[in-house]
């Protein structure tokens, strides 16, 4: 996957057709309306996610941007959809990283939702990128038990990625998750079992798989901090991540923070001369 190219001026004319602008969450993502998640984007069929090099991306640069889509984080997707992916597509480009290729996760808590984990492909095509963000179901869940399963997104960038960055260049790719809720510290094998089909002969703590994603990837937090629960629980991800949880005070900043983060840690090596097509934006 990843083939195709990221044209801002072509996203940006089919925002408006598709009507990006005015359309709610629930018209854009139309699995919200059926309660369910898309089959494509069922974890049972996702045993493996490659981000693969090409003719128009001979280095590739793999992303797994995980967002929670519980009740308080619902509204970062229509975000994104909107103004946020493709301003963050034209920073990183246009700054010389001419090969992105990101994967969507969905995030949820598995001790309650029915959909704890939602998987896409690694794409850096316009429209590719926005087919799987669209086919989200923001779920709106959570509960109680004070977390989420941000640790299934290093869990499945750990164990069900193939990734040429990693195999061909021994660069490491980017994990990101974005929420507001601390990490539920545990990962029965039992879960994994559930939303797989496989299970692993031993359960996990968050701080094993982080480990286990930190030997290919950049793990970073971004903590979204405009709520209580946000700042209720900053002091748990600076614990554990340090200067890797990244404190963002308006979800708007996370498409500038994220372009930066990753320009600022690729491989210098890979860093091109920003190609002829006009795809400046206001990074935001």
């Amino acid at each position: 996957m990843g083939g195709p190219t990221y044209s801002h001026s072509a996203r940006l004319v089919r925002a408006t057709t598709d009507g990006y602008y005015s359309k709610s969450a629930d018209e854009i993502f139309e699995q919200n309306k059926k309660r369910v998640i898309h089959e494509s984007m069922e974890p049972k069929k996702a045993l493996f996610r490659e981000s693969r090099d090409s003719a128009n991306h001979p280095n590739s640069v793999p992303i797994i941007l995980a967002l929670d889509v519980t009740g308080s984080m619902g509204h970062i997707p229509h975000y994104l959809i909107k103004d946020g992916l493709p301003n963050m597509m034209a920073n990183i480009i246009q700054r010389g990283v001419l090969d992105p290729q990101i994967l969507f996760l969905a995030i949820g808590d598995h001790a309650c939702d029915k959909y704890p984990l939602q998987v896409g492909q690694f794409e850096s095509g316009d429209v590719e990128l926005d087919l799987w963000l669209t086919r989200t179901y923001i779920e709106g869940g959570g509960g109680g038990n004070e977390g989420e399963s941000y640790s299934l997104a290093w869990y499945f960038g750990a164990n069900h990625t193939i990734t040429d960055s990693w195999d061909k260049r021994k660069q490491k790719g980017f994990i990101f998750t974005v929420g507001d809720e601390p990490c539920l510290n545990s990962l029965p094998n039992t879960v994994i079992n559930e939303i797989m089909g496989i299970k692993p002969q031993a359960n996990f703590t968050a701080q094993d798989l982080l480990k286990e994603a930190q030997k290919q990837y950049n793990v970073y937090h971004l903590h979204i901090m405009e709520g209580s629960a946000g700042k209720r629980s900053l002091s748990y991800w600076k614990e554990l991540l340090g200067d890797h949880c990244i404190e963002v005070k308006q979800h708007q900043d996370v498409s500038k923070i994220l372009a930066d983060i990753v320009v600022e840690n690729v491989d210098k090596t890979i860093l091109k001369p920003v190609p002829k097509e006009d795809i400046k934006t206001d990074p935001k």
